[in-house]
């Protein structure tokens, strides 16, 4: 209550300072207080997400919008694909299918410690496909694999298998959400402002963009999982036997799942085609969500398709565009990347690019919000990849992008660490232990896919 009280005067004085018409400061100073007030509500949670966003829509409106241009963000394409997403993925998670798809893919390790791990890596990246939420995956995968490690733990020790699942699952879950264009909301936001840069990139474009450097991680980072956690020797029978059995209790393939099937399998394919049709991603996410509503087709009714959108996630979306949008109109964002350009005119631009990752990398632990990071990174990138010679504006912003969405160090750093970390399979040691090599490998590979791959 006492840190709630100091942040809401802390935000009061700034607007007191900055908006009051008695000292007529100059509208970027006002952008940049702005950022910084809106910071603070979030990142120190003084109020639900949803309310603080509506304070800033408040703030916007008043000094730097008018109400209608404020209010026009919510018509965003961006948005829509947001609640489009909510709706389907929840859609294949109440069938059932989700629990389906991934006891058969852990099926795949045979019962093996070690293939089990990098099972539950890729299944992660599949389920971003299906599932876009990081906190949604993370759920229906920690759910499944604490059932199973504690079945073997009669028969066996699992404390390193337990670590390395646990923290692997914390970090493949925000990685994975970069797969796919809907991957994460995170990814949602920075998919809608990289189309801004590139008219070529739509959802196949996006996968060839990220899926090298994030399957080449995702090797790697199974390679050091197994050095600092060697699973225990278990009993692949057993291990065989607990998947069997859980599959044996979903039973046989229902009818909702079929739809579902059907259903995502349209929707990804529209979604691959779209530079043959010509219809948007967010338009086609929309179809995929009302054909799971249509009475005969669909899987369950709006009563309880709406219960599946986080209205407050959808408001403070909207909100995050909303900064983007007032950080580029007031030319704040130019000045601040003019400013750090101008301070580093004697480096060459790999060495900017380079600092500007590091700078990424080290903010990025203080910020619990991912997409309330990127709204500040994302736009300050694309700015400076303008003023770069050498590099487009995109690969800067992948770069970036990629460098602000997994966090490596502390339990606080995410959502998913948190959910992961309630289970107790590994320490806050144990986390810092693997994050330190986990991030440097991580940096290498965003580094050699700015010079290799996408240079």
């Amino acid at each position: 209550m006492y840190k709630n009280s100091w942040l809401v005067t802390l935000s009061i004085l700034l607007y007191l300072l900055f908006f009051l018409p008695l000292f007529h400061m100059d509208i970027k100073l006002q952008a940049a207080a702005a950022l910084v007030m809106i910071q603070i509500l979030w990142i120190g949670r003084v109020f639900p997400l949803a309310f603080s966003s509506l304070l800033l829509i408040l703030l916007l409106s008043f000094h730097f919008f008018t109400y209608s241009e404020t209010l026009a963000y919510f018509s965003s394409e961006i948005v829509w694909l947001l609640f489009a997403t909510f709706i389907i993925s929840h859609a294949f998670i109440e069938t059932g299918l989700a629990s389906r798809v991934s006891l058969q893919l852990l099926k795949i390790s045979r019962g093996s410690g070690r293939a089990l791990v990098l099972i539950s890596f890729i299944l992660m990246l599949v389920l971003s496909i299906l599932i876009p939420s990081n906190v949604g995956k993370a759920n229906l995968v920690t759910s499944v694999l604490d059932r199973l490690l504690k079945n073997l733990k009669e028969f066996s020790e699992v404390k390193n298998l337990g670590a390395a699942l646990f923290i692997g699952i914390s970090y493949l879950a925000a990685i994975s959400g970069a797969f796919v264009a809907t991957g994460a909301s995170s990814t949602i936001y920075t998919f809608g402002l990289f189309s801004e840069l590139s008219t070529d990139l739509n959802y196949i474009t996006w996968i060839l963009y990220f899926a090298p450097p994030i399957l080449v991680y995702v090797v790697l980072l199974w390679c050091l999982f197994l050095y600092y956690f060697p699973p225990e020797n278990i009993e692949k029978q057993h291990l065989l036997q607990l998947l069997n059995n859980r599959l044996a209790e979903l039973g046989s393939l229902s009818i909702p799942e079929k739809k579902i099937i059907a259903i995502m399998g349209l929707t990804l394919l529209l979604w691959a085609t779209q530079s043959l049709h010509g219809f948007s991603i967010p338009l086609i996410g929309l179809l995929g969500a009302v054909l799971t509503i249509l009475p005969g087709i669909g899987v369950w009714k709006w009563e309880q398709a709406k219960t599946s959108v986080n209205w407050d996630m959808m408001l403070f979306f909207a909100s995050t565009l909303m900064v983007s949008g007032m950080l580029v109109k007031t030319g704040t964002i130019k000045w601040i990347a003019d400013s750090l350009i101008e301070s580093m005119t004697s480096q060459s631009a790999m060495l900017v690019v380079l600092a500007l990752v590091l700078c990424t990398a080290l903010i990025r632990i203080i910020f619990v919000n991912i997409l309330g990071f990127l709204t500040i990174m994302i736009p300050l990138s694309i700015q400076i990849g303008e003023n770069v010679a050498g590099f487009s504006p995109l690969v800067v912003a992948m770069s970036v992008f990629l460098t602000g969405i997994p966090g490596f160090f502390l339990v606080t750093q995410s959502p998913v660490h948190l959910i992961s970390y309630s289970y107790g399979y590994f320490t806050d040691r144990d986390l810092l232990k693997i994050g330190l090599p986990s991030a440097l490998i991580w940096l290498i590979v965003i580094g050699c896919s700015v010079v290799l791959f996408w240079h």
